[in-house]
């Protein structure tokens, strides 16, 4: 009984925490990676089912993907080619050869990070995978707005990617304060292009 009263005290103080992601001149970023960490945040951190990146029309869908610590990720192959997926990434090198349909077996992310995946076949697939240690992750929409919810009320950092950074460049990187209503914040990227 207590801990169920615990348990909803805690759910109560959660809210969502808004971002609106821009680059420098204030235009959306569609598809920019939005993510809280903290201590908490990690120890609540769980892998996810049904992580996909599929091949189709011979493009990685999504080209964008979160997932947290220790996810599997499936890569099916819908196109009637054949492909060769691939990351030199130092979070996950791997290569799942010459292939048609779905591959044996999924490739668990097992490190925090960025990885890079192409097409050994197809030069101009690209795709990315962070791999965050965090619950509270989000892509943001066309219109630049990424919304993580039920946050707990607390202090984060607040971590903002986008693919079209420079190779190498880190995340933003900025504390955060979640109040038990939430939190709104603007994000400008420097370095980024919608």
């Amino acid at each position: 009984m207590i801990t169920t009263c615990l348990l909803a005290a805690l759910g109560a103080q959660a809210a969502a925490v808004q971002v609106q992601v821009a680059d420098a001149t204030g235009r959306p970023l569609t598809d920019a990676v939005v993510f809280l960490e903290s201590k908490e945040a990690k120890a609540a951190a769980r892998p996810v089912q049904g992580a996909e990146i599929a091949q189709s029309g011979k493009q990685f869908v999504p080209m964008v993907s979160v997932v947290p610590l220790g996810t599997s990720v499936e890569f099916p192959n819908r196109d009637n080619v054949r492909h060769h997926v691939y990351s030199f990434s130092a979070i996950k090198p791997f290569e799942l050869k010459l292939y048609a349909g779905k591959p044996a077996n999924p490739v668990v992310f097992d490190r925090p990070g960025i990885a890079v995946l192409g097409c050994n076949i197809h030069d101009h697939m690209a795709a990315w995978v962070v791999v965050v240690e965090t619950p509270y992750y989000a892509l943001s929409t066309a219109s630049g707005r990424a919304e993580l919810p039920d946050v707990p009320a607390g202090t984060y950092r607040l971590r903002v990617w986008h693919s079209s950074l420079p190779v190498g460049a880190p995340a933003l990187d900025q504390p955060l304060a979640v109040a038990a209503g939430g939190a709104t914040i603007q994000v400008r990227l420097a370095g980024a292009a919608p």
